[in-house]
């Protein structure tokens, strides 16, 4: 499953400004909700859900903030850079500057953990994460996260 599948080009984020965690995921969930119609409060509360169980703050300055919605059609994922990293309760306590959203229709099962998965393997593909860091430009940063691996 490519990302291209779910990553809409105006999905891309290359300098998100915000202080904090809580308000990263506001932002998230406001842009999300811009393109998916969807009320930017039942994605935010989605994603407050998620943390709750613990940080989506997966490492190396990660993190990939998911939910699932019930009027949600199909996967839908969202890239963003932010200008400063900000503490976002990381498993390895490091501050986060990359995100990633993904939301899943709520009765999306094997396919939101498939989404997940394929955006973990892919933000950790050896050079990519300094790729995604080293640019501000939305269409250069869409594009390297719609490359397909060598592997794939």
């Amino acid at each position: 499953m490519p990302l291209l599948d779910f990553l809409d080009p105006r999905a891309v984020l290359p300098a998100l400004r915000v202080s904090g965690k809580k308000q990263a995921l506001q932002e998230l969930a406001s842009q999300a909700a811009r393109l998916t119609g969807l009320p930017d409060s039942a994605i935010y509360e989605a994603l407050l859900q998620r943390e709750r169980l613990g940080s989506t703050g997966i490492g190396e300055g990660i993190a990939i903030p998911h939910g699932k919605l019930p009027n949600l059609t199909r996967i839908f994922g969202l890239i963003a850079r932010l200008d400063r990293p900000v503490d976002f309760e990381a498993l390895d306590g490091q501050p986060v500057d990359v995100l990633f959203l993904l939301l899943a229709p709520e009765g999306a099962g094997a396919d939101h953990l498939k989404a997940l998965a394929r955006v973990a393997r892919v933000l950790r593909e050896p050079g990519l994460i300094e790729r995604v860091r080293a640019t501000r430009d939305a269409t250069a940063l869409y594009a390297i996260m719609t490359e397909l691996p060598k592997a794939a």
